[in-house]
């Protein structure tokens, strides 16, 4: 069975049940995609997906994925994958929409993760404590935060057992030696609960979009033995280059380029050492707190060693 008849198969079970589409249809719509207009077969998948959730007027949340994959916390480092953890409920916050019923905190012996479960889920409550086996569950990712979201076709089962939580806090000490792409001025898509950066004005979940602007870094850095990636949000960036959202996209607009941003805080950032700690979500360290450090930092050299990574 070819990959592409493979995909069509995958999905057309996830809407049997609720449109008439054959198999035939939707390896037709995905081979479209794939040999005339060059996309990437997971690219073509999220686009047939969205075509027939929207036919059929359901969410994502409605169809059922299957397959999923029993996994510690420490391994979710890519969004849109359905797995399965045991976890304890470390912490509730309140909802800041009608549309989410719980929001919180899980944690398992290699970390924790953020949590949300949808009020249209119907889904039981979740106890601070206690200790649960979630099934079926899908991952996201904001700003190199990965998350989970408990759905319609999640199943929730109660442990009557403890479950020790891991620290996943990182600390690390070296120079900044490669800013990667998709730093800077970025936007990212504005539909509610969403939030992917957008590559050519496009989302991958929602299509084409009027972006909203953000402000983030990724960078590489070196502490002699390791390279970590560390992501800055928003905040962590205005605080470590001293440049705000506004003024960046002021930058942005008066030089008719938003890459201006990117180039500039590399030309100030690139080079220098700092101590940083935060949370691992991934291969990612969050910086929560950034401290810049006196060290023989040789940026032409630093630059050299970053180019041969």
């Amino acid at each position: 069975m070819s990959d592409v008849r493979q995909h069509a198969d995958d999905i057309h079970d996830q809407f049997s049940d609720h449109i008439d589409v054959s198999v035939d249809d939707v390896e037709e719509r995905l081979t479209t995609l794939v040999d005339e207009y060059k996309v990437p077969i997971d690219e073509a998948r999220r686009s047939v997906t969205n075509h027939y959730l929207e036919e059929a007027g359901l969410e994502r949340e409605d169809i059922s994925q299957g397959g999923s994959e029993e996994v510690n916390v420490e391994d979710v480092d890519e969004p849109e994958q359905w797995i399965d953890l045991t976890a304890k409920v470390i912490e509730l916050w309140d909802p800041r929409s009608d549309s989410v019923a719980q929001v919180g905190l899980l944690g398992d012996p290699t970390g924790t993760i953020k949590f949300t479960k949808w009020a249209k889920s119907d889904l039981p409550s979740l106890e601070e404590g206690a200790v649960y086996d979630l099934r079926n569950v899908v991952t996201d990712e904001y700003q190199g935060r990965y998350s989970v979201k408990l759905n319609s076709t999640t199943v929730i089962e109660e442990l009557d057992e403890d479950l020790e939580v891991g620290d996943d806090t990182s600390e690390i000490e070296g120079a900044l030696v490669d800013m990667q792409s998709g730093s800077g001025l970025i936007k990212r898509c504005p539909k509610e609960d969403c939030t992917r950066v957008l590559q050519n004005g496009r989302c991958n979940e929602h299509g084409e979009v009027e972006g909203e602007f953000d402000l983030r870094i990724k960078a590489v850095v070196d502490d002699g033995i390791d390279a970590h990636e560390v992501i800055f949000d928003k905040e962590a960036t205005e605080d470590l280059t001293g440049l705000s959202l506004e003024e960046a996209k002021d930058m942005a607009m008066d030089a008719l380029d938003t890459t201006i941003v990117a180039d500039e805080i590399a030309a100030d950032i690139v080079g220098t050492y700092y101590r940083i700690e935060g949370p691992t979500f991934g291969r990612y360290v969050l910086a929560d707190d950034v401290e810049e450090l006196d060290g023989p930092a040789d940026a032409e050299q630093l630059l050299i060693r970053a180019r041969s990574m």
